[in-house]
């Protein structure tokens, strides 16, 4: 593939976002309209008791050009889960999907825990009035831990394909502590549910993992993006190491690639994705989150950049596959 990089196009530190959020503009994910694309994510406010942070939805308002701004949150897209549920501390991300005058918003949910430091569960939010809020369908999930897939089921990401409702998510493996007296670091892999109403969820073979690894068993997969173009489904999502990959960019996200003709075998082909860091740019260090979509009869990709999203979002175009 080739890919035209469109630039950094929305940082969040020039904007005052709603809820008192500071920086980071994770996970983006778009909603098209007629004239501009609306584009959510997941910003974050530190938490004065223990500095830990709350992640809440905003979103911007751009052209079809990817290049002018025409508006920014400024209230409330949807409220945080309440006590104890699974969505309490904050959504990474809000994927979005039309559903005739309806428009579906997939809660990655997250929510702190004691021994280690989050659990995620995915639900359902609804929106009456074009996008601009959610409500929730109710407080719990309709896609959490089960048997096979004990814990971290997130990073929703859900498509309508013959007349029928697809979700590729993440579901975690393991927690493990890969340095003494270090927090425990967790490992997860992408799998695949199927529904007839976008509510009821069945996985699909549970606990499996449709992605083979590249990196050995450690890889960690992250928010998949899959778009039909060509005949073809073609699947996008970031993998890196489960461990050191904070500090260390050689363990940390790229973008990998896979495609298949009938939504459930899938073959990995990185080598064919066609986009990677650019050396003294924002994205520098890694490329992460991405989102890919047609808009005007063109395939875009959105995706983070260095220190997982906190100076926004860039965006590219297909030039070719």
């Amino acid at each position: 593939m080739k890919w035209k990089k469109l630039g950094h196009v929305f940082n969040p530190r020039s904007f005052k976002l709603a809820n008192n959020c500071i920086e980071f503009a994770q996970a983006p994910q778009v909603l098209l309209f007629d004239n501009y694309v609306r584009i959510y994510f997941s910003t974050r406010r530190k938490d004065p008791t223990n500095g830990k942070y709350f992640s809440h939805i905003s979103f911007v308002d751009m052209k079809k050009d990817f290049k002018d701004i025409i508006n920014v949150s400024s209230h409330t897209v949807i409220e945080l889960g309440r006590l104890g549920c699974y969505d309490e501390h904050g959504i990474f991300p809000l994927n979005v999907l039309r559903n005739g005058q309806k428009i579906y918003g997939y809660i990655g949910g997250w929510s702190r825990r004691a021994s280690v430091s989050v659990d995620t569960a995915i639900g359902l939010a609804v929106s009456h009035d074009n996008g601009s809020t959610f409500k929730r369908i109710g407080d719990g999930p309709v896609l959490s831990a089960s048997a096979r897939e004990p814990f971290l089921i997130g990073d929703p990401f859900v498509a309508l394909f013959e007349n029928r409702f697809h979700m590729w998510y993440v579901f975690g493996v393991y927690w493990r502590r890969f340095v003494d007296n270090q927090p425990a670091d967790r490992n997860y892999k992408i799998g695949y549910a199927i529904s007839d109403d976008g509510i009821s969820w069945q996985k699909r073979e549970e606990g499996r993992q449709i992605i083979p690894d590249r990196l050995g068993e450690d890889e960690s997969q992250a928010l998949p993006t899959v778009v039909h173009h060509n005949g073809r489904y073609h699947m996008f999502f970031c993998y890196r190491q489960s461990f050191n990959f904070r500090k260390n960019k050689e363990h940390g996200y790229r973008i990998g690639y896979a495609h298949s003709d009938n939504l459930h075998d899938w073959i990995r082909n990185d080598t064919n994705v066609g986009l990677d860091v650019t050396e003294g740019s924002w994205d520098s260090d890694m490329l992460c989150y991405p989102h890919v979509f047609h808009c005007n009869d063109t395939v875009y990709m959105l995706y983070n950049g260095n220190e997982f999203g906190r100076f926004g979002f860039g965006a590219a175009v297909l030039e070719e596959m």
